[in-house]
């Protein structure tokens, strides 16, 4: 097992001294989370403080109406802002984070994620600059809402998800898309219909091929 963590950790080589990489292989433990698996649901209590070192997560946020809300993309090298901060504060979980694709989590123990924020200025640099940079996230997120037309959001969100997965075709229905940015799925098929006949997207059974001029 120290092994296989040993090569994923090279991802961190240049955010954690090699001390700390080095307890890590002792002291963490490996997870295959498979992609549409679901890492944490609302009300769940944090077990354990998650490093990406595989694949991508979305992390959305539930409404009392059970409607999911995108919030931001977790990936590799990364952790979860709201999970760590869950973690810190000792709260349940309000957020639901679900793997995009097949990947590979690097689980750290409470009581020794604890014990890192004292002795190794490197995790808590990580752990606090996790924090800020997911709540800028949320930020965006919360201002795209109030402030962007929905063909602006839905653009972003193409770009955003090809970004993500290294490619220019999305394996995703409309009705997908819909709930990701809390919206009707009839919306979001009208503006790639727009877009398709603007030469930007070319349309396919729950795929969407993104072109230059997008």
């Amino acid at each position: 097992m120290t092994k296989s963590i040993n090569t994923y950790l090279d991802i961190f080589s240049s955010v954690f001294e090699p001390i700390l990489l080095e307890e890590m292989t002792s002291r963490a433990m490996l997870m295959n989370v498979s992609g549409g698996e679901i890492m944490i649901s609302p009300d769940q209590p944090v077990l354990a403080v998650p490093l990406v070192l595989k694949g991508t997560f979305k992390v959305a946020r539930i409404t009392d109406e059970g409607q999911e809300v995108l919030l931001y993309y977790v990936k590799s090298g990364e952790s979860c802002a709201m999970l760590l901060t869950f973690w810190m504060t000792t709260k349940v979980s309000s957020i639901k984070s679900v793997a995009e694709e097949d990947s590979i989590l690097l689980c750290l123990p409470l009581p020794v994620a604890d014990e890192w924020l004292i002795k190794y200025p490197s995790w808590k640099q990580f752990v606090m600059n996790t924090i800020l940079d997911g709540f800028t996230g949320v930020i965006k997120s919360i201002d795209d809402v109030l402030f962007k037309k929905m063909d602006v959001r839905l653009v972003n969100y193409l770009k955003d998800k090809s970004k993500i997965t290294n490619s220019t075709l999305i394996n995703l229905t409309h009705q997908q898309i819909s709930e990701d940015l809390g919206t009707n799925r009839v919306v979001v098929s009208r503006i790639l219909k727009n877009l398709e006949n603007q030469k930007k997207v070319l349309l396919y059974r729950n795929q969407i091929k993104l072109l230059r001029d997008l």
